[in-house]
């Protein structure tokens, strides 16, 4: 097949709208179910090639999770713990294969962002990633294959409606690529860099130790970042991202954000929140909307009269300032990865406060030296990688 027409393009008033490959050749991808749409397109292609590249990184099976063409989450796939399992709404399946911890942990790392989203897997869809999959609000996945009972259990989400794609594993694009903006044609040479050992050996801090797992996690940062739109910061720990930051004019905004949802992801670990007693008719999605604000500045919004007895059993105490503060001293061993340099050490600053101690960016900024400075005060270990990841 060399097209799929599709019923409009990112909003309903674009019309018409399809993918094709412009030299004739067949389409490299199948629609096994529903009927994808040219956003579903965007975020399935992007995320492929993120999970592709995170596979080919760690050697580990690896999942995304995509909205509006960023990742909200990715992840390789290490275990769950029992508090992990727990907050990601996963405890009662039982032992998790790789793949389905991967996509456990991409949902997870923000799961209100990931509502509605389209995964991208590194492997063929396995029956327990598709049983997890089934249970969540989305929109689509995009697979190298699928087994028999996981496409049989795919089927069934939406009504019979769930956008499930098959992609080719072996396909390689043409190394320049081509888009149009304002009836202009932009030509580039494809990305392909390699996110590998020797592109984070320039080590410019005092500290000069990086363990095994920060290695892994600083490759998932960067990989996540090549695939995120720019601006973009992202901090990663225990093999999963655990905040993103995208989009922003201002850097340290990216990093701000980015550290918000990384803080949020170990509050959300807090035996404060653990214990939290739901109505067993309450949703998962809705208990993810009741958490965020619990957790938050706004939380007499769920704890106020006539409010709570919506959401809980028991009423809970407030999670206050000075307890969140003490749990969040605990959140350590983080890494961050910038798709550009620190222009401030106000980014440093801000990533110290959510526990970071690895930190992989592009450097070449003038302030290096007060960057690299800002890092020697908190004992951090720095890499600066000489090549900036953009992406648009």
């Amino acid at each position: 097949m060399n097209e799929i027409q599709l019923k409009y393009g990112c909003n309903p008033n674009q019309k018409p709208s399809r993918i094709f490959m412009e030299d004739g050749s067949s389409l490299p991808v199948t629609v096994l179910n529903g009927n994808p749409g040219y956003i579903n397109f965007l975020d399935a292609f992007n995320g492929w090639q993120l999970v592709k590249e995170l596979k080919a990184a760690t050697g580990l099976p690896a999942a995304t999770s995509f909205k509006h063409v960023s990742p909200a989450g990715a992840a390789v796939g290490l275990p769950l713990d029992e508090t992990l399992a727990k907050i990601y709404w996963v405890e009662d399946l039982g032992e998790l294969s790789p793949l389905a911890c991967a996509y456990a942990r991409a949902r997870g790392a923000d799961r209100m962002s990931s509502f509605g989203d389209f995964i991208a897997l590194s492997e063929d869809c396995d029956e327990d990633t598709a049983r997890l999959i089934k249970r969540e609000v989305s929109d689509g996945v995009i697979a190298p294959g699928y087994t028999s009972e996981a496409l049989a259990i795919l089927k069934e989400k939406k009504k019979g409606n769930y956008n499930i794609i098959q992609i080719d594993p072996d396909y390689r694009p043409h190394p320049i690529e081509r888009k149009q903006v304002y009836g202009i044609t932009f030509e580039q040479g494809r990305n392909e860099l390699a996110i590998d050992d020797d592109l984070l050996s320039h080590i410019v801090t005092q500290n000069k130790e990086i363990s095994a797992d920060a290695l892994r996690d600083m490759k998932i940062a960067l990989i996540t970042l090549k695939y995120t739109q720019s601006n973009s910061v992202c901090y990663v720990k225990g093999g999963q991202a655990i905040g993103i930051g995208a989009g922003q004019q201002s850097r340290v905004h990216c990093t701000r954000l980015a550290g918000q949802k990384a803080d949020n992801w170990y509050l959300r670990q807090a035996p404060q929140v653990l214990g939290l007693e739901f109505l067993d008719s309450l949703g998962r999605a809705d208990r993810d909307n009741t958490i965020d604000v619990y957790i938050g500045d706004e939380y007499e919004d769920v704890l106020r009269e006539g409010e709570w007895q919506k959401r809980f059993k028991v009423k809970p105490a407030v999670f206050t300032r000075e307890e969140k503060r003490e749990w969040l001293a605990g959140n350590q061993e983080v890494t961050l990865g910038s798709d550009a340099f620190f222009p401030f050490s106000d980014n440093i600053e801000r990533a110290y406060k959510s526990g970071v101690k690895y930190i992989a960016q592009p450097g070449g900024s003038v302030r290096d030296g007060v960057v690299i400075e800002c890092c020697d005060k908190y004992g951090m270990a720095m890499v600066f990688t000489g090549i900036r990841l953009f992406h648009h």
